[in-house]
């Protein structure tokens, strides 16, 4: 049976064509009005409110909690201070990544990590010997996702304190309603963004306070629609669209390395220790095979297909998650897949996020995509581009 957030008694009522979708378990709205489009805009007009609870989430404390932390990701956690956040993805002893998440330091000694799957039972898999304790919290924390340019004005007021000083990808301590949360400046969506954790039990009030005091700054509960639309601009990878974890993998070419994956800045490669790390060491010094990378439909290439048969270009009203296949700027071979992709409203561009052979990944590189015209097969002009392609000054200022 599907579970409700602790938001869902707020959320149900707002949900115009109850249009929801499981996610780990529980039932979220896809989109609260019949179409996604303001939901959208509000992410980078205004501000939006997403009820992300169902992320698992991860207690770990004790005198080896970092000891263990860096056991098992590629991030340097032990040079991490407290009130700072770290994304990261964690691997195999083969150097092929299992999930990514963050991890907040909430104290010297404790952390919490948050993930797309269930990692409760590998935590402690890896904490054997150690001193260190790792409660499954996910059922316990309530979790807000607050996204947009008006994001800090409306959750100062909803705090009744000053956020100027949480620094991108920082922390602090608040109450709001007489709720004691913990504000991340973080998101899922590439624009200036702050998430809310609180106790399941007392969530309820945040909401409403939210809504409140954001509703003279144009705040709309969002849903994963608006937010698949977002996170494409801004190059965010999402497990099992864009990768396959190495725990759902069939055969080997489906796994990737944080090499692979274009994510060689969140590998600490002078650490002692950490799984996958001899193999991942190796790859470095024979090269990636394969690069995550940003690719532009050419609309002028796209147009002509549907113009030729008297057609306006049609695209899909939504970010797909499929895989379609990416050639060369030739057409002759194939070089890569696309993953996911959608037209940005904001960018006015067809945008995708690829898999590409290495040799073809430099920004710039053309290629062509397989695009279906009335239900024929055909091949647009496409160009690599640097990720992300949204990237505002004000998520980080």
């Amino acid at each position: 049976m599907l579970r409700t957030t602790p938001f869902h008694e707020r959320t149900a009522p707002l949900s115009l064509g109850q249009n929801w979708r499981r996610w780990a378990g529980y039932t979220v709205a896809s989109s609260y009005e019949l179409s996604h489009d303001r939901e959208y805009f509000a992410i980078r007009n205004s501000a939006a409110l997403l009820d992300v609870s169902p992320l698992y989430k991860y207690h770990v404390n004790g005198r080896d909690a970092s000891r263990l932390l860096d056991r098992v990701v590629t991030r340097d956690v032990g040079k991490s201070k407290v009130g700072q956040v770290l994304y990261t993805p964690w691997c195999d002893a083969h150097g092929k990544v299992i999930d990514d998440g963050t991890i907040a330091r909430l104290g010297e000694q404790s952390f919490r990590i948050t993930s797309a799957e269930p990692n409760f039972r590998w935590l402690g898999d890896n904490a054997r010997r150690l001193d260190v304790s790792i409660d499954d919290v996910s059922d316990r924390i309530a979790s807000l996702a607050l996204q947009g340019p008006n994001a800090r004005s409306i959750l100062e007021q909803a705090a009744e304190q000053d956020l100027t000083s949480v620094k991108y990808f920082r922390l602090t301590t608040a109450s709001i309603r007489g709720t004691p949360v913990t504000i991340t400046r973080t998101g899922y969506t590439g624009d200036l963004g702050y998430e809310i954790w609180m106790e399941a039990g007392v969530a309820i009030p945040v909401w409403d306070a939210l809504i409140q005091c954001g509703t003279p700054y144009g705040i709309v509960p969002c849903g994963i629609l608006a937010l698949d639309v977002a996170r494409i601009e801004a190059g965010l990878l999402l497990l099992d669209v864009d990768y396959v974890s190495t725990r759902h993998a069939l055969i080997e070419a489906q796994k990737s390395s944080p090499l692979e994956l274009s994510l060689d800045w969140t590998v600490s490669f002078d650490k002692p220790h950490f799984n996958g790390r001899a193999a991942i060491h190796a790859e470095r010094a024979r090269g990636a095979a394969w690069k995550f990378v940003g690719v532009e439909v050419d609309w002028v290439s796209l147009e002509e297909l549907f113009t030729t048969l008297g057609l306006a270009p049609r695209l899909p009203t939504q970010a797909w998650r499929t895989s379609v296949p990416l050639y060369d700027g030739n057409g002759s071979a194939q070089v890569g897949y696309a993953t996911s992709g959608c037209w940005s409203p904001i960018l006015k561009r067809y945008l995708t996020l690829a898999h590409v052979e290495a040799r073809y990944a430099k920004p710039g590189t053309p290629l062509t995509i397989e695009v279906t015209v009335e239900h024929r097969r055909k091949r647009a002009l496409a160009t690599v581009r640097s990720l992300p392609f949204f990237n505002p000054e004000r998520k980080r200022a």
